[in-house]
């Protein structure tokens, strides 16, 4: 496993999730309250783009259909969605995002 540098802290917008490219993995990122979460970036209903979409109580919102998945254990939360999606370790160092692959 391997830890890839996927951008600045600083691109990391409040209350919503970011789509980087993490080495072979789409991945959406954003800041919860106890750090930041990594998970793929697509939702398990119709394969929409989790990035984008607004984060609340470290919970990503679909901006499509509004399914809900938590960002510590990638579990689908509400429906339209009832298949989790992966998670990765990440963290801030440097100023950095940093994700964890399996690449």
């Amino acid at each position: 496993m391997s830890w890839i540098d996927v951008g600045a802290e600083a691109d990391l917008e409040p209350g919503r999730a970011i789509g980087v490219r993490a080495g072979a993995h789409f991945v959406a990122i954003a800041r919860c309250e106890d750090g930041v979460r990594a998970v793929d970036d697509v939702c398990t209903h119709d394969g929409a783009e989790l990035s984008g979409g607004e984060v609340e109580d470290c919970e990503v919102i679909c901006p499509r259909h509004g399914a809900r998945f938590c960002l510590r254990t990638g579990a689908a939360l509400t429906p339209p969605a009832y298949e989790a999606i992966r998670t990765y370790e990440a963290k801030i160092e440097g100023g950095r995002i940093w994700v964890r692959t399996d690449d």
